[in-house]
């Protein structure tokens, strides 16, 4: 997200009486209705549609396991999230370039909520989800944006692979 939508969010965040901060409260509710909008490294998918499930698993020593997925494009993944630490952990997808800002803002708004369909808030000891449709091919990146994780290297790398054609 470019710094002036982030900060938008923000500020909405910040006026919105149901904004939910980065506690140790339930995050893994989500709304019913997910908003497809396409990122560059893909766009929010359909359970139906996800032939394969990725555990990745997240604690407390500020590492992801495994910390390299590999994706064919137009791939549909349900990645499913466990959080085995003792502190709330994230998993966030996006380019480094937008998760390095994400992580600029959450460093200095440590409280500030967002939730988005490519992004899984996980309690200590619990479980989240996302399902999401890999249809750009690119390396792109997934890290924990909760101040202090990034920062300790707390991310990962997804390849997509580009898809082949067949000729006839």
């Amino acid at each position: 997200m470019r710094a002036s939508k982030l900060l938008a969010l923000l500020l909405i965040a910040a006026t919105s009486t149901s904004a939910r901060a980065h506690g140790e409260q339930d995050h893994a509710k989500k709304p019913a209705a997910v908003v497809k909008e396409q990122k560059p490294w893909g766009i929010a998918g359909d359970r139906r549609a996800a032939r394969r499930s990725v555990e990745v698993g997240m604690g407390d020593n500020m590492r992801f396991t495994p910390a390299r997925i590999e994706v064919r494009q137009g791939e549909t993944l349900r990645f499913v999230i466990r959080n085995r630490g003792q502190v709330m952990h994230e998993f966030v997808i996006g380019t480094k370039q937008e998760l390095d800002e994400h992580a600029a803002l959450m460093a200095k708004f440590p409280d500030m909520e967002h939730d988005e369909p490519y992004m899984a808030h996980v309690p200590p000891g619990q479980t989240g989800e996302i399902v999401w449709t890999f249809n750009r091919a690119g390396e792109f990146d997934f890290a924990c944006l909760i101040a202090g994780h990034y920062q300790a290297g707390m991310v990962g790398t997804i390849v997509v692979a580009p898809a082949t054609h067949r000729s006839q």
